[in-house]
């Protein structure tokens, strides 16, 4: 069965362009040009995932962005937002709220439907098992996709528990941004690009007791991150 896509853009020769190219790569893509029919498209249906303009004539992207991961039948929905170029703020804005990856415009139509399967990719259940990785407090469920601090389900987008996944798994090892990008298959990142702080900022507010401390996903200045071995060690 195809993956389902909402594309809500009020670009109709954009939309009608993208659309017409992710259908002839195999998906089921509708179209909505404003929140209104957005929403309604939401509300209706089930999607796989959701590539979001920040710019719409009854308001912006981030509203919505807010809505449906405030909402427990959407808050792991695959989100790509579309950004206008020289809005970095708005980007960052975007992915602190809960958004998986933004897209430039003007952009290739390849470049979009490389994004989506990577988003795709990112969020597909995978097998049940016992495949959990401890720490302390804090357990990382591979097979359920969560993570749970005491006991607790952590609220992480997809992307975020995937990052999470790549510290994880090399306990005490410093991994560049490239490396986690690399790890991730995800594009390319831009030296300036801060994406991967914006994430790590928002996993931090939701595993570590005080973010502004953190014991578990530590800094390491000028090189990266790295996942603290030990943990809850007084």
């Amino acid at each position: 069965m195809p993956a389902k896509v909402l594309l809500i853009d009020d670009d109709a020769r954009l939309t009608g362009m993208v659309g017409d190219y992710l259908r002839a790569h195999g998906f089921d893509v509708d179209t909505a040009g404003s929140l209104a029919s957005g929403r309604e498209r939401l509300r209706a249906g089930q999607y796989d995932a959701l590539v979001l303009d920040l710019m719409l004539p009854d308001g912006d992207g981030l509203d919505l962005t807010r809505e449906l991961r405030s909402d427990a039948r959407t808050r792991r929905l695959p989100l790509l937002m579309l950004t206008a170029r020289g809005e970095p703020m708005d980007r960052i804005i975007g992915l602190e709220i809960g958004a998986d990856d933004y897209l430039p415009k003007p952009f290739e139509p390849r470049e979009l439907l490389a994004r989506v399967k990577a988003l795709l990719r990112r969020s597909a259940p995978e097998p049940a098992g016992d495949d959990v990785l401890q720490f302390g407090r804090l357990e990382i469920d591979m097979g359920a996709r969560e993570a749970r601090l005491d006991g607790q389900r952590c609220d992480l987008t997809g992307h975020q528990f995937e990052l999470l996944v790549v510290l994880a798994q090399s306990p005490g090892r410093v991994l560049s941004r490239d490396q986690i990008m690399d790890a991730l298959k995800g594009h390319p990142v831009d030296a300036f690009d801060r994406s991967i702080d914006v994430h790590i900022s928002r996993i931090r507010s939701v595993i570590e007791d005080d973010p502004k401390n953190p014991k578990r996903v530590l800094t390491v200045r000028g090189t990266g991150y790295v996942f603290a071995r030990k943990q809850d060690v007084e």
